[in-house]
């Protein structure tokens, strides 16, 4: 059985049903290194709004894990990478960096660092983990665990161009604005599929973050929040 090529549509095309306009941002005051790091110490109570996508692949579930860098940066900014096209599954898409855990890892927190050296080349030295969020089931049958970070801007890069024809940084404060945070549907494979996405204009490009990446920070939104 070989791995879908996803998305087989164009998610830029599919209409978006609404915008979250309505909805609180997560304050300046809440993103400060400080401040994360209390939320972390002290969580709330909360729940994810996203736990899983409709499955679209038959085969057992894969634990992986990713990391959430932000980049403390006079504004903080979030970490994020373009798969490149020839990628069996998620090919093109942007992403946090990680992957699949091996047997060798202590933990989740271990495979989210180990792969993000092996993808970008992000040294752990350079990284402050500070928790973990729920985990995030995608419809490639992938049960991630998201590892949120600081992460100390001087660091060097060394991206695998194997797997990431890209690295970016979008600013915290965007992703965590539900102004910005639209939301999608579409039929697809018999199934009626809704996504958010979170379109970020660098410059002259725009950075489309949708599908379980937008899922797991629309979480990372809800535990701020709280």
């Amino acid at each position: 059985m070989t791995s879908p090529r996803l998305p087989s549509f164009n998610p830029r095309l599919v209409p978006v049903t609404r915008v979250d306009s309505h909805m609180a941002p997560v304050m300046p005051a809440a993103l400060t290194p400080q401040a994360l790091r209390r939320r972390f110490e002290l969580p709330p109570v909360w729940l994810p709004e996203i736990r899983a996508e409709p499955s679209f692949l038959d085969r057992p579930p894969q634990q992986a894990a990713v990391l959430i860098p932000i980049v403390l940066r006079d504004t903080p900014m979030v970490l994020l990478t373009q798969r490149t096209e020839h990628l069996s599954t998620h090919s093109g898409q942007i992403a946090f960096p990680g992957g699949k855990c091996d047997a060798s890892d202590a933990d989740a927190t271990a495979a989210a660092l180990r792969e993000t050296f092996e993808e970008v080349g992000l040294e752990p030295c350079f990284v402050d983990v500070l928790g973990q969020l729920p985990t995030y089931i995608t419809g490639s049958a992938y049960i991630v665990t998201p590892v949120v970070a600081l992460v100390r801007p001087d660091f060097v890069l060394r991206p695998n161009s194997h797997e990431v024809s890209e690295v970016f940084e979008v600013p915290l404060h965007f992703l965590m604005n539900p102004a910005n945070h639209r939301h999608h549907q579409v039929l697809w494979q018999g199934v009626h599929r809704q996504w958010l996405s979170m379109p970020y204009q660098d410059g002259a490009q725009e950075r489309f973050v949708w599908g379980a990446t937008a899922g797991m920070l629309r979480n990372f939104y809800r535990f701020l929040i709280a």
